[in-house]
């Protein structure tokens, strides 16, 4: 490979790493194995560069090829059990985080199915809660602020943030409850 085609590697890397990283995480709950299909991606990009010169839109080649790694991830993985309370441990009273609520599917069209069902409920309850707990909830887990940022933004103090963002991570689990019944007797 020679140096220019190394450089335009290493730009591509640079301008679209934190994007697809993002894009990957969407959908890919756990961090490591997020990071894991990010750098499989850019390998087979250094690997098949000779073959990408004749294609038009790098972009668009990368984000295909984390898709099909991402439909790689899900294929290989074992069905989880999806049910919140068997991870909770006895003192808990179980996640606070919506990736850990939310199961792990594949892309079969009952998976999508499924997760079109679950969004519809998410929508739907964060819609049902009060502001504040709405808002903190949406800061945190949609726009990957921390909860000193949003305290900084509100005013709030960052426990109070925590015990807002809680309730709402309650009054979503038990609304998802049903569902999640639903899906296990299948």
């Amino acid at each position: 490979m020679s140096p220019k085609e190394s450089e335009k590697i290493r730009n591509v890397y640079t301008a679209e790493k934190s994007r697809l990283l993002g894009y990957i995480k969407k959908r890919v709950p756990q961090s490591i194995e997020a990071e894991d299909i990010l750098q499989d991606v850019f390998y087979q990009l250094t690997l098949g560069f000779r073959d990408l010169r004749r294609i038009e839109n790098l972009t668009a080649w990368l984000y295909k090829v984390t898709d099909n790694r991402i439909t790689d991830l899900f294929r290989k993985k074992k069905p989880i059990n999806i049910s919140y309370k068997d991870n909770a441990k006895d003192d808990e009273d179980g996640p606070l985080l919506l990736e850990e609520i939310l199961p792990s599917l594949g892309s079969t069209p009952e998976d999508d199915e499924l997760k079109e069902m679950i969004w519809d409920i998410i929508e739907e309850t964060l819609s049902e809660l009060p502001e504040e707990q709405r808002n903190v909830f949406v800061s945190h887990e949609f726009e990957d602020m921390s909860f000193k940022e949003i305290s900084e933004k509100t005013g709030a103090g960052v426990n109070t943030l925590i015990s807002r963002k809680r309730y709402a991570v309650l009054a979503l689990r038990e609304n998802l409850n049903e569902i999640y019944k639903l899906y296990k007797n299948n």
